[in-house]
Order: C-alpha cells, then sequence, then structure tokens
C-alpha cells in the first residue's frame, strides 16, 4: 500500500538551512524482526519542536518495537535513528539524555514511595541538587501527584501508576517524550488533565505517542502515523482529516 503522506508540520515552511539538524527526532528506514517475524519494515519518522505525532495501528502492528528503536531499547537490524543532533548508534549517552520513555508498562519499584522514586529517577538522569528538587517538585505538580507524594507506589491506583511512569520520563525536561498508550487506567477527568499536559509539552519539545484511541489523536496530536504490519501506510496532520476513513483505509 502506498504511503499517505502530506506536509508534516506547520512550522515546516519556517526551517532553514540542513533540515536534519532542525529535527528533534529523525528516524530513518528502520528495520526490525523479532524472530522468523519482521515486526517494523523501513519505517521512517521526524518531529520537530511542537509537534505530537501519534502513532496508529493494531495490535501487534509494530508501534511498540518502533518506539523501543527509537528511545534505544533495541537496536535496529538496519536504519538510524538521531535526537537532537546525536546519532543513537554513534552516541547511545548523549542521544538518550534527550529522550524520556513511558512504556506501556510503566518501570515503577512498588516497595519505593512517590517522591523516593521520583528522585531516584532525577538522579539516575543526572540531576543534582537545585536542579533536582526543582524538577521533581515542577513534575509532581504537572502530574499531580501531591495527595499521593509520600505513598508506597505499590498501593496506588492503576491511574496514579500511570502518572508516576509519565513523571518519570519527564523529570530530566527531555527534547522527545515518547509514550506508549499513556491514557490507560485513566478516569476522563485524568484524561483530560493528560491531555492539556502533553499539549503544554509539546510547545517546546516533542512527543509522540501511541494510542488505540482515534480520539485520543484527533485531540491530542497535529500528526498521525499509521502503521500496519510493520509498515508506514499513512502520515498526516490531524487537522481537517477524518481519522476513522483514513484508518479504515489505511488497514484494509
Amino acid at each position: 500500500m502506498p504511503l499517505l503522506t502530506q506536509s508534516t508540520s506547520s512550522d515546516d515552511a519556517a526551517h532553514t538551512g540542513d533540515e536534519n539538524q532542525t529535527r528533534l527526532l529523525n528516524a530513518a528506514n528502520l528495520c526490525r524482526s523479532l524472530g522468523a517475524t519482521t515486526a517494523v519494515d523501513d519505517v521512517s519518522l521526524h518531529l520537530h519542536r511542537g509537534d505530537v505525532l501519534g502513532l496508529l495501528g493494531l495490535n501487534g502492528a509494530g508501534k511498540s518495537t518502533t518506539l523501543r528503536m527509537l528511545c534505544g531499547m533495541l537496536v535496529p537490524d538496519s536504519g538510524t535513528v538521531n535526537i537532537a543532533g546525536y546519532s543513537m548508534a554513534e552516541h547511545p549517552l548523549k542521544a538518550r539524555a534527550h529522550i524520556g520513555f513511558l512504556p506501556d508498562q510503566p518501570p515503577l519499584y512498588n516497595d519505593m514511595r512517590v517522591h523516593e522514586y521520583l528522585r531516584l529517577c532525577g538522579q539516575i538522569r543526572g540531576l543534582r541538587g537545585p536542579s533536582l528538587a526543582r524538577n521533581q517538585a515542577l513534575v509532581t505538580e504537572q502530574c499531580a501527584l501531591e495527595e499521593v507524594n509520600k505513598k508506597l507506589i505499590g498501593n496506588l491506583s492503576k491511574g496514579f501508576r500511570q502518572r508516576v511512569g509519565l513523571a518519570q520520563a519527564m523529570i530530566h525536561e527531555p527534547h522527545v517524550l515518547l509514550l506508549d498508550e499513556p491514557s490507560n487506567g485513566l478516569d476522563p477527568q485524568q484524561l483530560d488533565a493528560m491531555r492539556t499536559l502533553i499539549k503544554a509539552y509539546s510547545l517546546n519539545h516533542a512527543v509522540v505517542l501511541s494510542t488505540h484511541l482515534l480520539a485520543e489523536a484527533q485531540a491530542i496530536c497535529n500528526r498521525v502515523a499509521i502503521i500496519h504490519k510493520g509498515k508506514l501506510v499513512a502520515d498526516t496532520p490531524t487537522h481537517g482529516a477524518n481519522l476513522e476513513e483514513l484508518f479504515r483505509g489505511s488497514i484494509s
């Protein structure tokens, strides 16, 4: 199926010089096999500051595998990933320093209290002293964790656990935020707060989120990319698009 493409960012016309240098994320021709299965087949994505890209697809389409290659958890069989100008292959530590990742199962320690866990995550990311205290307080407020800040993570509801996972991904203020099904377990009020937070964060950064919810993509994202059977079959702005029609047409 041919790739459906349109102009991918309202800011594209403003970029000058080497286009690749202006991108916060540039992934080219990613391929990855898992055993005998080709999970991702020649997928290319790019994001500029201000972009929120919705990664859509059926279960098993390759969304999570793509996100894991973007964040450096999986090495692609071929293709390249550059984050904020750093090659993931040549400068992995520098590239990863600019990434925040929330996997579908948040990487939480159930026997730690929320504030202890976030402090640890900040320290792992190189934050110390006033910078650590400032960033920890900021994500605690942004993710509405004040009321559970001193509670054990293992005693939290799924919605609060999801928000703690988001806070750890944001604590070092990464250029690129990668979110795998971030709305999992959130009630409608929490979902609205999550959408507002992602939109605000994207103003000075870039966000990729995978989702099964077309309404969520329409509400948050300025672009959507549809992956089907490991291939990128659509990459288009959401403004004015009928996502249900586009999605059905892309996977048929």
